[in-house]
Order: structure tokens, then C-alpha cells, then sequence
């Protein structure tokens, strides 16, 4: 095991922030909530359970979770969460204690590949069973390294009220052409409203990760259905002009200077939006907690529309839906903990408590047989553009082939945001197409 953490560490030399997708919008530096030492202590005969949670805003929910469970089954469950954008790091440095997680995440194909040898095999777990569709499995032949618990989706969440005191509402915006329409005609009048039409792009770590991966999968999904593929060694850049004319919308026309975007925060994205200072937020229904209850928004007050950028069939496109979320059973574990592991993630996709609290509590779709209907009004959403006969986006940042290359695309972001000239677009350009292949040979010993 200590051979294959030094490997690893080599390995995710490159990686230190991965999983810094979906849902890592809250906190920014490297703690853990939770308390990890108790993971340390001697097992139950019943095993016990750690799970290392990558998702900040539903700690809370797993620490009461977690709670319910020991209370009713006697099982002491840990539950530990890391800081935003400090997943994978935080993971190495757990799993080389002697209490390492019993339950950890990956994010896809390119995450397991670092943590393959510690996945124990789900084929023959109650949970796999569970799964609504083999889709939502981390298969290789008849091998079930990880499966998916949680389906999200992410647009543009828009503050209705404030659109149609603009003078639109969401039948109005139907393209990328109709967005540009809307955000420039508030720009031009934001001082007569009072309001910008989008909140800030920040590039602060805990706010990046929406446009160096969420907001870049969307060229990365158009060339992979131009060219009928799944994945690809070298990216072409196919549809990196449209990426220049979304990214220049969200920065022109927003609550801030351009200039100003390296320092900003998710939170002062979120904030923002919270106080009524833009019309868009681009986040995904995971925000859905945050936006709402007793000091927020109701339903409504907020829609999820697509993310136009000008590319493929606008008039049938859904908002971006999938998932990089797969849980993984720590093969390396004693035997009585994997067992007390798999039966904790099961009850928590077939009990009562467990599918309420996820729904509920948790805002999640899970593709699990047993799961309860969300009240989250944005995967409402997604379920009606689905009705409708609209395509969701599908998630192909899985595909994206390091963490390095996402911060090299942010880095370059950044700076062209502060600067917009062509040369400086060229290294996006740059970053995004000559990156990806670098770092695809490295990640796969090219």
C-alpha cells in the first residue's frame, strides 16, 4: 500500500485540486469539517464506517445522517469533509494514515485512474443492484470500481423578478443571440435599473471550477457530437470562438471590472445574486439550498435556463446534466468496515430517512430504484426540458485529462479577462487545445 501512495503522489502531483467541479463552492482553504480522528479508533465487531465527503454545502446533512444511522444501527460513522478544491489532496493525505476513508469519491474515468488499486468491487454489492441503469456505473469488463449516487444539472439560475423588471422574461431567451440581446440591453441601462445582468466570473479557487471546467465543457461536448466521439487525446478547439463570445458576455456585462475577477469568491457570486445585484448566476441545482428558505428566493422568483454559447440546435438544447460524483469502497480497508461501508451507503439509498434526506435535505436525484422525488425546483426543471423533448448537455469534463490543464485554461481565463486582446486569447486557445494534449500524455505515459 505504501509502494502505491508514493505512485500516487507522483501521479497527483499534477491533481491537487481535482474534483473541484460541482458543489465545490463553499470554504476555500485546505480544512476538513468533521472530526477525523475518530476514523482512527478501534472498529466495532460491527466495523465502522469513514467517509471522506467531497461535497461542502451537504456536510451538515451527512454529519445528521451519519448520526441517525449510528443511533439506529450502532455503527460509528465518520464523516469528514474537505475544503473546496482540495479534494484529491486531502484524500492522499487520509489515505496514508492507518484510519484512511472507508468511502471516498472520484469523478469519473480520468479520477479513478489514480485510485483503481483501492476500489473494492461493487459487482456483487446490494447497492450496484440498486442502480437504476448500468450508465451510472464505473465498469471496466465485469469490475464495478465505483457507482454514481448523486445526478445534478447546472445553467444560467435566473432571478425571474428581476428579468422582467427589465422588461423580458425567460420565453425571451432561446439563444445565445437572445442572451446577448437580454445582458447587453441591462448593461446599457444597469444604472436606470439598478441591477447587472450577470453576477462575477470570479477566478478565486472556490469560484474557477465553473468556467474552467462546467463553462468549458460546453465546446467540449459540441466537438464530441460534431465528431461523433466520446473522448479524445487531442482536443481540436472546434468551438472556442463560441467560448470566447459566452466568457466575453459573462464579463462585460457583470457586477464588476474584469480586472477584478482574480480576487473574486464563489461566495461573493452567490452573494451577490442573494442580494438582487444580477439577473444570472451560473451554478447548478446543488445552489438550490442556498438560494432559497427562510432569507432567500421562492420558486417563484428563480428558473434554470440552458447555457447558450451559439453552437448545435439552441432551440432543442436542455440544461448540462450528469454527474461526476462516484462512490468508491476502500478496498484496503478490514473486512468488517467495507462490509459496515457498503451496508451504510446502501441504507442511505433504500431507507426511508436515507432517500427523504437526500431528496429533501440534500436536493439530490439519485439513480438509485428506491430514490424519493427531489422538491429541488431546478431538477424540476431539467425533468420538463427533458418532457419537452430538449437534449440535455451531457458532462464530458470526466474526459478533461488533469487538474493542471484546468488550471492552466483558468490561469489563462484570468488573464485575458484583465487584458482582452487576441494574443491573450491565444493562450486560452493555447491552454485549452496544446494543454490538453500535454497533459493527456502525461497522464497516460505518452
Amino acid at each position: 500500500m505504501k509502494k502505491r501512495l508514493v505512485a500516487l503522489t507522483l501521479t497527483c502531483a499534477l491533481a491537487a485540486t481535482a474534483l473541484a467541479g460541482c458543489g465545490g463552492s463553499t470554504g476555500g482553504d485546505s480544512t476538513a469539517s468533521g472530526d477525523s480522528t475518530a476514523a482512527t479508533e478501534t472498529s466495532t465487531a460491527e466495523g465502522s464506517v469513514y467517509y471522506l465527503n467531497f461535497k461542502p454545502e451537504q456536510d451538515q446533512q451527512w454529519q445528521d445522517l451519519a448520526k441517525a444511522y449510528t443511533e439506529e444501527t450502532g455503527v460509528p460513522v465518520t464523516v469528514v469533509t474537505a475544503a473546496s478544491g482540495n479534494y484529491e489532496t486531502t484524500l492522499m493525505s487520509e489515505m496514508g494514515k492507518s484510519g484512511a476513508p472507508t468511502l471516498f469519491q472520484v469523478n469519473g474515468p480520468v479520477g479513478l485512474a489514480n485510485w483503481k488499486d483501492y476500489c473494492y468491487d461493487l459487482s456483487g454489492s446490494d447497492i450496484y443492484g440498486q442502480l437504476t441503469s448500468d450508465n451510472y456505473a464505473l465498469k471496466e469488463g465485469d469490475t464495478v470500481y465505483g457507482v454514481a449516487y448523486v445526478i445534478e444539472s447546472y445553467g444560467l439560475i435566473t432571478n425571474k423578478t428581476l428579468l422582467e423588471k427589465a422588461g423580458y422574461t425567460i420565453d425571451d431567451i432561446k439563444s445565445f443571440a437572445d442572451l446577448k440581446k437580454v445582458a447587453e440591453d441591462i448593461t446599457a441601462r444597469s444604472s436606470e435599473l439598478g441591477f447587472a445582468a450577470f453576477t462575477s466570473a470570479g477566478m478565486d479557487g472556490s469560484s474557477d471550477w465553473r468556467f474552467k471546467t462546467h463553462l468549458a465543457n460546453l465546446p467540449i461536448y459540441f466537438e464530441y457530437q460534431t465528431d461523433g466521439i466520446s473522448s479524445t487525446d487531442a482536443i481540436k478547439g472546434t468551438y472556442l470562438d463560441n467560448y470566447r463570445d459566452i466568457w466575453d458576455l459573462y464579463i462585460n456585462n457583470s457586477t464588476c471590472d474584469p480586472a477584478e475577477l482574480s480576487a473574486k469568491t464563489g461566495d461573493d457570486s452567490r452573494n451577490e445574486f442573494l442580494a438582487g445585484d444580477a439577473v444570472f448566476f451560473q451554478n447548478g441545482s446543488w445552489e438550490y439550498g442556498n438560494l432559497t428558505g427562510e432569507d432567500g428566493y421562492t420558486d417563484d422568483d428563480l428558473a434554470m435556463i440552458p447555457i447558450y454559447i451559439g453552437a448545435g440546435d439552441e432551440a432543442n438544447q436542455g440544461l448540462c446534466t450528469g454527474t461526476e460524483n462516484y462512490w468508491c469502497v476502500n478496498n484496503q480497508a478490514d473486512e468488517a468496515d467495507i462490509q459496515a461501508t457498503l451496508d451504510f451507503i446502501n441504507w442511505c439509498v433504500t431507507s426511508e430517512l436515507g432517500t427523504k434526506t437526500m431528496a429533501d435535505d440534500m436536493g439530490f436525484v439519485i439513480p438509485f430504484k428506491g430514490a424519493q422525488e427531489s422538491p429541488n425546483l431546478f431538477v424540476k426543471q431539467d425533468t420538463a426540458y427533458t418532457a419537452e423533448g430538449k437534449t440535455p448537455v451531457s458532462w464530458n469534463f470526466t474526459t478533461m485529462p488533469s487538474e493542471e490543464w484546468k488550471n492552466g485554461l483558468g490561469q489563462a481565463l484570468t488573464a485575458y479577462a484583465a487584458d482582452q486582446t487576441d494574443a491573450n486569447w491565444d493562450a486560452v486557445v493555447s491552454a485549452f487545445v496544446d494543454g490538453w494534449a500535454t497533459e493527456y500524455q502525461l497522464a497516460n505515459g505518452q
